[in-house]
């Protein structure tokens, strides 16, 4: 209950949220409340600071912990949902270069194969060739 302006007794309203929605803070947010408690020089600027925000000491904790590993800056750039484990990303990466190796292979027998086709024609017909160019024939 409190006291409105002309004197009357104003009652809360009794309705009860169904679902506490929580809040969430920006990167912005998060680096604009470490900054403030970073200059703050007392520990009971700091106290005010997390009550004024209305958040707990564990929040700075973890968001300095994110911040100095990198991490919230690149949390805004960071797709939601499972993250794939980087044995999955390696054995993908497997995959794609064994393939590629195969298809590098073949070619390679292929083109072994021609050179020692010519170097057959090549001797076959060598002496022939070179007679022709002479005019012995």
């Amino acid at each position: 209950m409190s006291m409105n302006g002309d004197g009357r007794i104003e009652m809360p309203d009794p309705e009860v949220v169904p679902k506490a929605e929580r809040r969430q803070f920006s990167t912005e947010e998060k680096l604009r409340i470490l900054a403030e408690a970073d200059a703050c020089t007392q520990p009971s600027e700091v106290g005010a600071l997390l009550r004024r925000e209305g958040i707990y000491s564990s929040y700075l904790t973890k968001w300095r912990m994110a911040r100095d590993r990198g991490l919230l800056l690149a949390a805004s750039d960071q797709k939601r949902g499972p993250k794939p484990s980087s044995e999955v990303a390696l054995r993908r990466e497997l995959a794609t270069l064994k393939r590629e190796n195969e298809q590098l292979r073949t070619r390679l027998n292929q083109a072994e194969a021609i050179i020692e086709v010519q170097k057959k024609v090549s001797q076959l017909l060598g002496p022939s060739l070179q007679m022709s160019e002479n005019g012995d024939r």
